[in-house]
């Protein structure tokens, strides 16, 4: 097994900070990948999680050239922005994460690299995100799952993913079918992560209103129907209603409520092309990206009308 010595991460956001925050706390050999304006703000700024600032190295594309480890972890919408980036950083041997949580980030950083050197994952995560500062509960974050495309074996890359983990306070689960996972929490976030985000309501509308639950179910649905239409099945999304998550505001909410704009395009723009490829309709994905789309361009001011 070749031993994961040197790691960069490519995004500093929620899912960015909790690897910071796991390979600062174990001192593992790790960079931020940055250039321009942006690696400056970092190295002047750093970045808060939980707190407390974190100031890790910051190198450029080039300078973190062949690191044993790439993790992926740019906003949706910077994805192919990053590809060169992504090019540069990994060598013959680097073996890269994508920690997006979509269903066709692999493919998109496939076109510019080999892709057997990308092993599949998700993550799992809550956290909240203001400005330049992460917050995330790391005793209840189940972090990373990993697998390999087309096999149930957990290979020697993911032994030594699993090995390099085991040093930090951070989590990895080995999952024997990965794509299963991965189309489960694209479902997940499809059907609880959106629906909430038009409607501008915590976590506990679900539950509380047969209305917010309706269109959860139906969203539901239109991405079981597509999934099965690849031939993936996945068993049911268990989510209960816990009294902390009450108020949850997820990611896409987040994000509107911070005039920022979403990863909206991950999900059912993504899953509106997937449907297509089938000859398949998905109309309230549809909808809901136009709808997201507009809360987005209200952000933007535009229609501010005088």
């Amino acid at each position: 097994m070749r031993e994961i010595k040197t790691v960069s991460i490519l995004g500093a956001g929620a899912i960015g900070a909790y690897f910071i925050y796991g390979f600062t706390a174990a001192k593992i050999d790790f960079c931020l990948v940055a250039k321009g304006e942006r690696k400056e703000r970092l190295q002047r700024e750093g970045i808060i999680i939980n707190g407390n600032v974190y100031k890790p190295a910051v190198k450029t594309p080039e300078e973190a050239n062949g690191a044993d480890l790439l993790l992926v972890a740019t906003k949706y919408n910077g994805l192919r922005d990053a590809l060169e980036d992504i090019r540069t950083v990994a060598g013959p041997h680097t073996t890269v994460l994508s920690l997006l949580n979509g269903i066709d980030s692999e493919e998109l950083i496939g076109t510019v690299i080999d892709p057997a050197q990308i092993v599949y994952s998700l993550m799992r995560i809550n956290s909240e995100r203001r400005g330049n500062s992460v917050v995330f509960n790391p005793e209840k974050t189940p972090g990373l799952f990993a697998g390999e495309k087309g096999s149930a074996e957990e290979t020697e890359r993911l032994l030594a993913i699993r090995s390099l983990l085991a040093k930090t306070p951070l989590r990895y689960t080995f999952c024997k079918d990965i794509i299963s996972e991965q189309w489960l929490k694209f479902t997940l976030n499809i059907a609880y992560n959106l629906p909430q985000a038009v409607l501008g309501v915590g976590y506990a509308a679900y539950f509380d209103s047969e209305h917010v639950g309706f269109i959860r179910d139906r969203l539901e649905a239109e991405a079981r129907r597509v999934a099965a239409a690849y031939g993936i099945s996945f068993g049911p999304l268990e989510n209960t209603r816990p009294r902390w998550l009450e108020r949850a505001r997820f990611s896409t909410l987040q994000d509107l409520e911070a005039k920022r704009h979403t990863e909206i395009d991950m999900f059912c723009k993504v899953l509106m092309e997937k449907a297509a490829a089938k000859g398949m309709e998905v109309p309230f994905a549809e909808y809901t990206l136009h709808a997201i789309k507009a809360l987005e361009e209200k952000n933007d001011g535009k229609f501010d009308y005088k």
